[in-house]
């Protein structure tokens, strides 16, 4: 605005130039939650490589780094210890997370721990002993996840986007665009039509809204909020949702 001001000699000169604006705030649009329902309509739709992941992640609230960290350990908790980190296409390895708080022991509810016994039949250990790899025994990075199975999975379970079978060979798709306005297409198949609302619609559940997911059914359970604050590996109780906010 103070440039336009400026060229339409409004102003000499721009009051703001060369100041630099506070970092934004984080809010509560921010962050989603899934409820237990719709995370139960979610999960078969992840495929069986990836679906412990997911579990886990919904289980324990892990971030998506400590996920792809994790290495073989113990069945009964998850030792925190490491996390992955994705820079321009690859992934390192650290060997904290970023705080103290971080480094944690935290239990698995027994969906989860079935899920990894699972998983660990049917997917080799990775080279570092990785609980997680791709399909190529490699690291697991968070853009090609998110593009290829988690995105995916939302369409099939009806919670991003919408594909309705209109006529023998016709199937409508709608979705939302960056603006917010409804978008909506027909394709051949159903295949075409999902893969279209997956690249193309707007917003969506993310991997890591099942982190503040999982903190939001603690606080919903009645956990105190020191305990959920441990779990979550933060440094301060305010970090975690709080009751009334749910």
């Amino acid at each position: 605005m103070l440039a336009l001001a400026i060229r339409d000699r409004v102003i000499a000169e721009n009051p703001a130039e060369g100041v630099r604006l506070p970092k934004r705030r984080r809010t509560d649009a921010d962050e989603q939650a899934i409820t237990r329902e719709a995370f139960a309509t979610l999960l078969p739709e992840i495929p069986e490589r990836y679906l412990a992941l997911v579990a886990l992640a919904d289980g324990t609230g892990l971030r998506s780094g400590e996920c792809v960290g994790l290495t073989w350990d113990t069945m009964a908790t998850v030792r925190v210890s490491r996390v992955g980190v994705e820079v321009a296409g690859t992934v390192t390895f650290k060997p904290y997370p970023k705080s103290r708080a971080g480094r944690r022991t935290v239990p698995l509810p027994p969906f989860v721990v079935q899920a990894l016994r699972r998983h660990k039949e049917i997917v080799p250990v990775g080279p570092s002993g990785e609980v997680f790899t791709n399909e190529a025994g490699g690291s697991m990075r968070r853009t090609v996840f998110r593009a290829w199975i988690w995105r995916p999975a939302l369409v099939r379970a009806g919670l991003l986007g919408k594909v309705v079978q209109t006529g023998p060979r016709t199937w409508l798709a709608t979705w939302r665009d960056r603006a917010g306005n409804e978008v909506t297409g027909e394709f051949p198949n159903r295949r075409v039509a999902r893969a279209r609302v997956s690249r193309q619609a707007q917003g969506g559940l993310r991997f890591h809204d099942l982190r503040h997911s999982y903190a939001t059914w603690l606080v919903s359970d009645g956990v105190p909020l020191n305990d959920v604050a441990r779990v979550m590996g933060h440094e301060q109780i305010s970090t975690s949702p709080r009751s009334e906010g749910i």
